[in-house]
């Protein structure tokens, strides 16, 4: 007999929004996030069953927050029992109970932050884990995905996936790494870490690093929820504001990113009457508030050049000066080679190609920058729109070769073949 599909949709749901929760909620408990992780797997396993017979319950993340927990409290009691009877078993004159076991430390009295998933969110993003791990874990212990959907996430194999993030499990293990939120003075630079990490899980689903399909809409829809998670945390923190508003107004554009046949449409072709108007109203909001905090900060200011986008009417009607010089800002609080190449392109949309392919080429020794696909395909299209095709077909083969995405190739390989076509590129 089959699960109740009602049951497995509740079950499913609870998956997605309560993970989170009931996982953090029970490594409070244990201490130990391989134990949270498998008393939290066996709640929901547990829940397939149990809720086909009793009913769903009023409030499913209470439900198998308390299974979870009561699992983790049986199974450290069996392993404290286990480590006092195994010295008798040894030497029956050991003395009982010489080792207990670990307990987590419990919450502060009047703590600022109580909410456990913000200890689980630091915890994954430590500054001694390297970025990759961060992004594994967030992925594994917020999100729930399994480790076979992380490791399709970043291209890798299952068995290399499941090896990074047992190391960065060991590795908190080892360096003691505290689950707790930091102390305020440690706050803005460690949610700066967290954000980068939210952020790298949206950039990654927003324009897939590689496969047939642009967008990665299960990664796209993980740090929506990521964000909003932050949002609900940490509700005054300014740069959680602007990390949520350039998700929404950028994702806003989703559905108008392809035509029909699965072709890619750039921004200046797309259909803004598709965009997610909702979206923007509420990403709208968020930058202004992020804006008021001064000087603002990276995700306010990348949030206001999506804004600009969305608010502009057309794409002929696109205020490229301020976004210059919303670029220009950026540039001096964040120095990163990408902020200087979007600089670069939009100076080309502002003041002509030719001063946006001398932005580009200022950037060419970048060494970051070596291997980017959009520099090159940047520098195609101000030589083509320059008629200085021969240039720019070699700047197009260059891109081909840099880029690992089917639809991002399929587009560049078009615009290849236009510029050998009769008329006009």
């Amino acid at each position: 007999m089959g699960t109740d599909p009602a049951v497995a949709a509740a079950v499913a749901d609870a998956h997605r929004h309560e993970w989170a929760f009931v996982l953090a909620a029970t490594a409070r408990v244990t201490g130990d996030l391989d134990l949270a992780e498998e008393c939290v797997q066996d709640a929901y396993a547990k829940a397939l069953t149990v809720w086909g017979d009793r009913g769903i319950p009023r409030r499913p993340g209470a439900w198998l927050t308390t299974t979870a927990r009561n699992r983790a409290t049986d199974e450290l009691r069996r392993r404290a029992a286990l480590r006092r009877t195994l010295p008798r078993l040894i030497d029956p004159a050991a003395a009982p109970g010489a080792a207990g076991p670990v307990v987590p430390e419990p919450a502060e009295e009047g703590e600022e932050f109580p909410d456990d998933r913000l200890r689980l969110i630091f915890t994954c993003c430590h500054p001694a884990l390297a970025e990759e791990a961060e992004v594994a874990l967030t992925l594994r212990l917020l999100c729930g995905l399994t480790t076979a959907e992380v490791a399709r996430a970043f291209l890798v194999g299952e068995s290399a996936m499941a090896a990074r993030i047992t190391r960065a499990k060991k590795k908190i293990a080892a360096a003691h790494i505290p689950y707790r939120v930091p102390p305020a003075a440690e706050l803005p630079e460690r949610i700066d870490a967290v954000l980068t990490v939210v952020h790298l899980v949206f950039t990654t689903g927003h324009t897939a690093p590689a496969g047939d399909d642009l967008v990665r809409r299960d990664l796209v829809e993980r740090a929506v929820d990521l964000a909003r998670m932050l949002r609900t945390l940490l509700p005054q923190d300014a740069g959680v504001a602007g990390l949520l508003a350039l998700i929404l107004l950028t994702d806003a554009r989703r559905e108008a990113r392809s035509a029909e046949d699965g072709r890619m449409l750039l921004l200046a072709e797309q259909d803004r009457r598709r965009w997610d108007r909702a979206q923007i109203d509420e990403g709208l909001a968020l930058v202004r508030e992020a804006l008021r905090p001064r000087p603002p900060g990276r995700f306010a200011l990348m949030a206001a050049v999506a804004a600009v986008h969305a608010e502009a009417p057309s794409w002929q009607e696109t205020d490229w000066r301020e976004v210059v010089a919303l670029y220009d800002l950026l540039v001096q609080i964040w120095p990163s080679p990408v902020v200087a190449l979007n600089r670069a392109v939009a100076v080309g949309f502002a003041a002509g190609p030719a001063a946006g392919l001398a932005a580009l080429d200022a950037l060419a020794a970048e060494p970051q920058l070596a291997g980017y696909g959009y520099l090159a395909a940047a520098r195609a299209d101000f030589l083509r729109r320059l008629g200085r095709t021969a240039e720019a077909r070699l700047a197009y083969r260059e891109a081909l070769v840099l880029t690992a995405n089917t639809v991002e190739r399929d587009f560049l390989a078009d615009r290849l073949r236009a510029l050998d076509a009769p008329g006009p590129a």
